[in-house]
């Protein structure tokens, strides 16, 4: 069942969506050749005990880091370590932090100095399809309303949106009802209400938009190898627009 939050909540997860917000601006900073992903990782528990906040993503379902790295044709679930970037590289990174404890959940895909212009596409059409998610997500709108902006917009640019994973409620549990899928029709599924929280996470590929995993059982990439991109915001449904609570 999903869950309404209240506005004291809200308030709780608005201070969560900072801690988020600022640890993601860090690590984006870090970017650079031949940094190690695992790098990241320091960086961003460091960020995180700065600000006095839990992790979301550690332990979580036995997830080994606090921080998600995908490079390249990896999606989503990537595991730091060893690796290094390259220039050329396109690195996701997905971050959530609890507070009070409420979760906090988004995404960014940078380039790693000069990237290709496909690879700036996709990146453009990913964080605009993430917009036009929220921009659907109005009080009263149906949930496939949002899941069509985000396919429509993807598809119209040429590109392919992941079916297999999708964005989620989130509050005081990370994942929670409703599943929010990246493709869908309007007027379909559940009707949005005043303190629904959602975290929308178009995750989006140059290729087709099957996925295989690794053999470390977390990681996920396309299956074809093509490039891929995550944009994600936690946000809250209001009477007016959207509130986006994953900012600084």
């Amino acid at each position: 069942m999903t869950v309404i939050k209240s506005t004291e909540e809200v308030a709780i997860m608005r201070q969560a969506g900072r801690v988020v917000a600022a640890v993601l601006q860090r690590l984006k900073d870090e970017i650079k050749p031949g940094i190690k992903t695992g790098r990241l990782e320091s960086v961003a528990v460091s960020e995180l005990q700065k600000r006095g906040a839990k992790a979301s993503f550690k332990g979580y379902r036995g997830f080994p880091a606090h921080l998600c790295v995908s490079v390249n044709d990896e999606i989503v679930h990537g595991i730091p370590g060893e690796r290094r970037l390259n220039e050329g590289d396109i690195v996701s990174l997905d971050f959530g932090a609890i507070v009070d404890g409420f979760h906090g959940d988004a995404a960014i895909t940078v380039g790693v100095d000069g990237i290709s212009s496909k690879a700036q596409e996709l990146l453009a059409v990913t964080e605009a399809a993430l917009m036009a998610g929220i921009k659907a997500a109005s009080c009263g709108a149906h949930l496939g309303d949002v899941s069509a902006a985000i396919q429509d917009y993807v598809e119209t640019k040429g590109l392919s949106v992941i079916r297999e994973y999708s964005g989620h409620g989130v509050g005081r549990d990370l994942h929670e009802d409703p599943l929010v899928p990246n493709f869908g029709s309007r007027g379909r599924g559940p009707v949005l209400k005043e303190g629904m929280t959602l975290a929308l996470e178009p995750m989006v590929t140059t290729g087709d938009w099957h996925t295989r995993v690794t053999e470390n059982q977390w990681t996920v990439l396309t299956a074809d190898g093509s490039l891929s991109a995550h944009f994600e915001h936690t946000i809250a449904i209001s009477k007016g627009e959207p509130e986006i609570l994953t900012v600084l």
